[in-house]
């Protein structure tokens, strides 16, 4: 976790924990997050996960108003903990703007002022990067056995996680922004098939692997990465997004049993969900898109219950689309 960047061109600082220059020291960091965001969203979770709210401190952002057109002067602490359920003030400087701990740490940072951000006390720089890979194991040191020896990225599973996660990234995670935010006819068109294509294929992935997790009895990383995107998908991303050739929980069994079992069977995962940030962000922040900020009431309930233990008993589902069919057979199987 160091401070070198290129203000002008980078959004982050790059580096890891433990270090020589980041030791895992308890209170030593400060976790900056939306609940809304699904990036921060994993951050999040990690913590939860790894037992470490009581080690990294924590300040949540309000979920709207994200500012103009260029993000300026974005996201925007409450003034109290108690204007906006969640959200809280800025616990270490007491700023009204996330930006302004982009300029504490430099002055001329150019980059977007984003979440989840991870700020030293010590050595008064921040981290802006990628969390998911290196944060669950970065204080294993200094927890109990039990917790530290929960292993996102297991030796024996690293092959089939690498050949996943570039495709889930770019076609689930990132793939519903570029649906989203198309600006053409022929962008949306283009960008929503990969979408469900990769869903079909997350499908027959489970299925084959017979559950509760992506790769069967072990939780890894892309099981947080899949969870931030699909706990999002029918609340916001179906409607807001347009990502409407199907739902999770009519048209994806195994996937919305996935989704039921993270929810309701790992605290982590329940506990680092707020629906109303969720909702109230993308509806309220996306003036573009939705631009009189109604939000949606439903989908009711925010996720069934009733998980499905015998996986066999699950119908293998998908989108039947000709397109998205064939798109997902372009897709590797790991």
């Amino acid at each position: 976790m160091t401070a070198i960047h290129t203000p002008s061109t980078n959004d982050g600082w790059h580096g890891t924990i433990p270090s020589p220059q980041f030791p895992a020291e308890k209170g030593r960091y400060h976790l900056y997050i939306g609940l809304f965001c699904p990036f921060a969203h994993r951050a999040n979770f990690i913590r939860h996960l790894k037992g470490l709210t009581d080690i990294i401190s924590i300040s949540i952002v309000k979920p709207y108003p994200k500012g103009d057109e260029n993000g300026w002067p974005g996201w925007r602490f409450p003034a109290s903990d108690d204007e906006y359920p969640g959200a809280t003030v800025d616990h270490l400087f007491g700023e009204d703007y996330l930006h302004k701990i982009y300029f504490r740490a430099d002055p001329e940072y150019k980059g977007r002022y984003s979440v989840p951000l991870l700020w030293d006390k010590k050595a008064g720089v921040a981290e802006s990067a990628e969390l998911l890979r290196w944060l669950p194991t970065a204080f294993n040191e200094i927890l109990p056995q039990n917790v530290a020896s929960i292993d996102l990225y297991p030796e024996h599973l690293r092959d089939t996680i690498d050949a996943i996660t570039p495709w889930m990234q770019s076609h689930v995670n990132a793939g519903v922004y570029k649906a989203g935010f198309a600006a053409t006819q022929e962008d949306y068109d283009e960008n929503v098939i990969p979408v469900f294509g990769a869903l079909n294929k997350l499908e027959r992935i489970i299925a084959a692997n017979g559950g509760p997790f992506v790769l069967g009895e072990t939780m890894t990383e892309l099981d947080i990465r899949l969870y931030a995107t699909l706990i999002r998908f029918d609340t916001v991303y179906v409607q807001h997004f347009k990502c409407n050739l199907g739902t999770i929980r009519h048209d994806y069994p195994v996937l919305n049993n996935w989704l039921k079992g993270m929810f309701w069977d790992v605290e982590a995962a329940r506990n680092s969900t707020d629906f109303r940030h969720i909702k109230e962000n993308y509806t309220k922040s996306h003036g573009d898109i939705n631009p009189k900020a109604i939000t949606p009431m439903g989908p009711f309930p925010d996720v069934e219950e009733g998980v499905e233990r015998d996986w066999k008993k699950l119908r293998i589902g998908g989108v039947k689309h000709p397109a998205v069919l064939e798109y997902e057979g372009k897709i590797p199987s790991p």
